[in-house]
């Protein structure tokens, strides 16, 4: 609900090309990557090493989730 929570909600929206997987599973962020576009968009340093772990931990479980339970990426039983 804050200004700061916003900029990282955003940043976390354009992260989609960052994504750090193994075959059949996502692990994370490229955070370096994350970081460097954080910076670039005015989002605190602050916020962003408090949230983005959290949310990426969030992300990561769904997406595994989602491959899981669909016999891997983009397939819909």
């Amino acid at each position: 609900m804050t200004l700061e929570g916003w900029q990282v909600w955003d940043l976390v929206g354009r992260l989609g090309g960052q994504l750090r997987v193994l075959p059949g599973a996502v692990i994370g962020w490229d955070m370096s990557a994350a970081f460097a576009l954080g910076d670039a968009l005015g989002v605190p340093p602050l916020a962003m090493a408090e949230l983005l772990p959290v949310i990426e931990a969030v992300m990561v479980t769904k997406l595994n989730e989602d491959l899981s339970a669909n016999d891997g990426p983009g397939v819909r039983s």
